[in-house]
């Protein structure tokens, strides 16, 4: 299976994390999603990524179906609890994990792709708030570790890549005002070395 993404995609890096989580093999094709001549825009009609490639099947997409196909290959379990409260919760963290990459990536698209004469402050600080918001949710209440089988849940996952893309493209800003999430970024750090592994190039 190929995996088809950009180094610095926060989406992309959570989907290699589960690969490696689950012992998915996967090999990863680079991506550039501003090409028109780029064939992810015929695996993907909406040319974005991550998407994944398999020998005898349609291609799949986005990352939060990308991550539900490596936990079945898995048998279930690995990345996603199976049943009850625990599976609520991470996929709840996942929704706002997912949603506060969103809102960074188009804080930075924003000011790559649109000249700055027709830039809106008021929509950029639209989309700050929703990270700020989400921040301080994290902050408050970071997500449950994954169960004795699992070293992360999708929850976990999906944080680690949004702070990843704030130390990215926003030189870590966020490290001195939530020390309570540094910690945790920290600990999973430690515990999974997909992480380290995945890690854009700055």
């Amino acid at each position: 299976m190929k995996l088809r993404s950009s180094p610095a995609s926060p989406f992309g890096r959570k989907a290699k994390i589960a690969a490696a989580l689950c012992g998915v093999p996967v090999d990863i094709e680079p991506t550039d999603t501003t090409d028109p001549n780029d064939s992810v825009r015929e695996q993907n009609p909406l040319g974005k990524i991550p998407v994944l490639l398999r020998a005898d099947a349609a291609p799949l997409f986005d990352s939060r179906v990308i991550v539900e196909f490596f936990d079945a290959e898995a048998g279930g379990g690995c990345i996603i609890p199976s049943s009850g409260e625990a599976r609520f919760s991470a996929l709840t963290a996942q929704a706002l994990a997912d949603g506060l990459m969103d809102a960074a990536l188009l804080q930075v698209y924003e000011a790559r792709f649109r000249p700055e004469e027709i830039r809106s402050p008021s929509w950029v600080a639209s989309q700050a708030g929703k990270v700020e918001r989400a921040m301080k949710a994290f902050e408050a209440a970071p997500p449950a570790a994954g169960g004795v089988s699992a070293p992360a849940n999708i929850g976990e996952i999906t944080l680690a890549c949004a702070l990843g893309y704030l130390d990215l493209r926003f030189a870590g800003a966020w490290r001195a005002q939530y020390p309570a999430l540094l910690d945790w970024l920290n600990s999973f750090a430690a515990r999974v070395p997909a992480f380290e592994a995945t890690r854009p190039p700055g």
